[in-house]
């Protein structure tokens, strides 16, 4: 694993909290006596909380609790586990505002925002709780006589889930609910950016009445903890959301083993702007999908593949209101943009931006964001470059912040090609009042989400997300599609007919 969280103390002071590992039911120490702060990335000198610097043998001590537990959770009656699913959905619903405020605090997504972040985790948890009375298999007629034959899901056993830091209750929320309501027990690695929001959410699932050790947390750097759950031979499906890098890391891992990996991986994605399009409606769209969340999510925009005919129009608009977004604190109503999530965010952005100099133009932003209020935070300026060429760094490599690039091509072909020629496929999206061309984007666009005439942001919990090419591995999450990670397919047969039946041999009459 590639992130790290270096140890900042060896015991705990009496100013901030400490919390603790959650292990078989019980909130533990780490066995390194080790901690690390989360701090506030828009008020550095704010620091939320001390949290447990685990190591492998932490994660041991979680994956055998989540085995022990597993018989008795895989032979509760599934519409009993929904049940529990349904009882922490309404928690999350009861306690929204103050997770909300809490993520705000630690990632720095705006508070409207959190409170979308949240209620997506009410909503899977909801949908994935039907599933406790649906989880479909298939009847099926047999070939012979006086025979049944059907398939059944099956849980598949420890499931470890490794998340990332800028939705610390939906994505935790998105994998834990399926592999759960299926039999499944869990070992939640969170990112080491936001433990405090992974502690909340597990206190409220304990609450909820899940069993002691079929959700533990585990907390600590991911080349300790999370390589310690992706090696180990008594975890069988992994499901990870982050870098690409690291997502390749953990499938050559896991392959030694053969196990079960869901990969939820990069993105560059791409809003095409059409000469026929709404240029005021394109331009809600793509403020709203390359500056949300400061451009740190994986769908959001960050290319604008437009028709040459009104690039300069376009510009003109998202100019102005790039210029005039307001950052600051989260917390605050009237902010529009919170911080990056760390220095090191800060520092990649800058990086990038001195590309985007060379290959192209910069059209506003460019650095870090400085004045009243942010001065002690991680906040870089909304930035544009036009001119870009579709095979530029800027255009090809995944920024996760708030710059955009504009991409200008002559006609649809050329923004087809432009679309498609990157190495990740998750979200795109095409602006346009001609139907048909419409149609024909839902058709060339190479993604595994498409969006009309509406950015490239906005995901529903009830249909598959993910995508193409190296933003994963194929799997899904969200919709009925998250069962087929966290379960296996039994086919059975019965035979009442009485008398042998041989199958798979010629029985056609002659």
């Amino acid at each position: 694993m590639t992130e790290t969280a270096a140890p900042t103390s060896d015991a705990p002071t009496a100013e901030l909290p400490v919390h603790r590992l959650f292990v078989g039911g019980e909130w533990v120490e780490s066995v390194t006596g080790q901690t690390f702060d989360s701090v506030n990335p828009a008020d550095t000198r704010d620091v939320i909380g001390r949290f447990q610097a685990g190591n492998a043998a932490d994660a041991a001590r979680a994956i055998r609790a989540a085995e022990v537990a597993f018989n008795a959770w895989r032979r509760t009656p599934a519409p009993k586990r929904g049940e529990i699913l349904y009882r922490f959905g309404a928690l999350l619903a009861e306690h929204k505002e103050r997770l909300a405020r809490a993520m705000t605090r630690e990632m720095g997504k705006v508070l409207a925002e959190a409170r979308g972040d949240v209620q997506e985790g009410i909503d899977i948890a909801f949908l994935m709780a039907g599933e406790g009375r649906r989880m479909f298999g298939d009847t099926t007629p047999s070939e012979l006589p006086d025979k049944w034959a059907m398939s059944i899901r099956e849980p598949i056993g420890v499931a470890g889930i490794i998340t990332p830091w800028n939705f610390p209750i939906a994505i935790p929320c998105w994998k834990m609910m399926p592999a759960l309501v299926t039999g499944n027990t869990v070992v939640l690695k969170p990112s080491s950016d936001t433990p405090h929001c992974a502690t909340l959410l597990v206190e409220l699932m304990a609450e909820a009445g899940f069993p002691a050790g079929t959700v533990n947390l585990v907390t600590g750097p991911g080349a300790e903890v999370g390589d310690a759950i992706v090696a180990s031979p008594d975890v069988q499906v992994i499901s990870f959301t982050g870098n690409t890098a690291t997502g390749r890391h953990i499938a050559e891992v896991a392959a030694r083993r053969l196990k079960r990996v869901s990969l939820e991986l990069g993105g560059k994605n791409g809003i095409v702007v059409l000469a026929d399009a709404d240029l005021d409606l394109a331009t809600d769209g793509i403020v709203w999908s390359a500056f949300g969340t400061t451009g740190q999510r994986c769908t959001a925009a960050s290319r604008v593949i437009v028709e040459a005919s009104v690039v300069d129009s376009l510009l003109q608009r998202l100019e102005s209101r790039a210029r005039a977004l307001r950052l600051g604190s989260g917390l605050d109503p009237t902010i529009d943009i919170g911080p990056l999530v760390n220095a090191g965010a800060v520092a990649k952005v800058a990086g990038y931006v001195e590309v985007g100099g060379r290959e192209g133009e910069l059209v506003t932003g460019g650095g870090r964001a400085t004045g009243p209020g942010l001065e002690h935070g991680h906040f870089f300026e909304p930035t544009i470059f036009s001119g870009i060429a579709p095979m530029d760094r800027l255009a090809q490599e995944e920024v996760f912040g708030p710059v955009l690039s504009v991409v200008p091509v002559p006609d649809y072909p050329a923004a087809v090609t432009a679309l498609n020629q990157t190495r990740y496929g998750l979200s795109s999206s095409i602006f346009t009042s001609d139907a048909n061309t419409a149609f024909r984007a839902m058709r060339d666009f190479e993604t595994g989400i498409v969006y009309v005439n509406a950015g490239t942001i906005g995901a529903e919990t009830h249909l598959p997300f993910g995508g193409t090419k190296d933003t994963g591995n194929g799997h899904r999450e969200a919709g009925h599609a998250a069962l087929d990670t966290y379960t296996e397919w039994k086919s059975i047969y019965v035979d009442f007919s009485g008398k042998l039946q041989r199958a798979q041999i010629d029985n056609q009459p002659e």
